[in-house]
């Protein structure tokens, strides 16, 4: 009886040891598979457009537009010594916005716009709306005017609009609105590659919209365009410029799948990092269960041998 027995606690071993060497196989080759697919590719050609002639050129730009523009000065350093003044007169250098430990959101904009400069300020105020991040806080929030004839007092005014569309009182001390002489106003629009026009016969600016995310030491990361703004857009650009000294964990996951495109100033996804981090999280999950496995087919075995002694 003994020896019939022993002889099934070796027969229940080796189809226990036959399956989990039949779970590993199984694992190495859906890894291989993973792995496989995890390698780059190459990008599909590119499509000619039915709705579009592709050796048409775009129409030409009014002359009242032509050179205005926002040029990319990406990881470029604005020069943080030009002195402006903010919402209550006081003079101070733009570096008293930055600390070196928390990024800046500029705005380039003038008070007295009828229309487009008020579009992109309470874009802003309703993205940030929807960020948790606070101004002041987690970073800075700066407008300069680029007009020379605004003053401390339409400042004051246009900043405390912004507020009372922000709805965040408690965060006001992180809400600046520069003003500026024209020698300070050009050294910046240069630097961060803001290119506008002055209309005479209308007294109004002709310029683009968008705004700019700059790292604690004063460098160019980020431009977003138009007047709407993703606020998980505007998250990442702000944890990303901070070097990850603000946000959380579900921040750092999302860089890494999601990757910056200069040419549309959003970000997308990157597929190659999706696959990988989907292959990780597949190792991982397939590892735990093997690993339980184990152990209970290595704890089936001891009690077998157990009742068998």
């Amino acid at each position: 009886m003994k020896l019939l027995n022993a002889l099934s606690v070796k027969r229940a071993s080796a189809r226990a040891g036959r399956h989990s060497g039949a779970s590993i196989a199984l694992f190495a080759a859906l890894f291989a598979v993973t792995t496989a697919w995890a390698q780059p590719g190459q990008l599909a050609p590119a499509q000619q457009s039915n709705l579009r002639d592709p050796n048409s050129k775009p129409a030409p730009l009014p002359s009242a537009l032509q050179g205005v523009s926002i040029t990319q000065e990406l990881n470029q350093q604005i020069p943080l010594n030009i002195v402006f003044r903010d919402e209550f007169g006081r003079s101070a250098p733009l570096s008293t916005y930055f600390t070196g430990n928390k990024p800046v959101l500029m705005a380039l904009v003038y008070y007295t716009c009828p229309m487009l400069c008020n579009l992109i300020l309470e874009g802003v105020a309703s993205t940030l709306r929807a960020v948790s991040l606070d101004p002041g806080k987690d970073f800075e929030v700066v407008a300069v005017s680029f007009d020379p004839r605004d003053t401390p007092e339409t400042a004051s005014a246009k900043r405390a609009m912004i507020l009372e569309r922000y709805h965040r009182p408690d965060t006001a001390n992180g809400w600046h609105f520069l003003t500026g002489d024209e020698a300070s106003i050009r050294a910046l629009t240069s630097a961060v590659g803001f290119r506008y026009k002055f209309d005479a016969k209308t007294g109004q600016f002709a310029h683009a919209s968008g705004i700019m995310i700059l790292t604690p030491g004063g460098k160019l990361s980020r431009y977003f365009y138009g007047v709407e703004y993703s606020p998980r857009d505007v998250r990442l650009g702000l944890v990303d410029a901070s070097q990850e000294k603000i946000g959380n964990p579900v921040d750092q996951i999302l860089l890494f799948c999601y990757h910056y495109d200069p040419a549309t100033g959003k970000y997308g996804a990157v597929a190659m990092n999706i696959v990988r981090f989907g292959g990780a999280t597949f190792v991982l999950i397939c590892s735990t269960f093997l690993l339980v496995a184990w152990r209970r087919d290595k704890s089936r075995n001891r009690k077998i041998l157990t009742q068998v002694r």
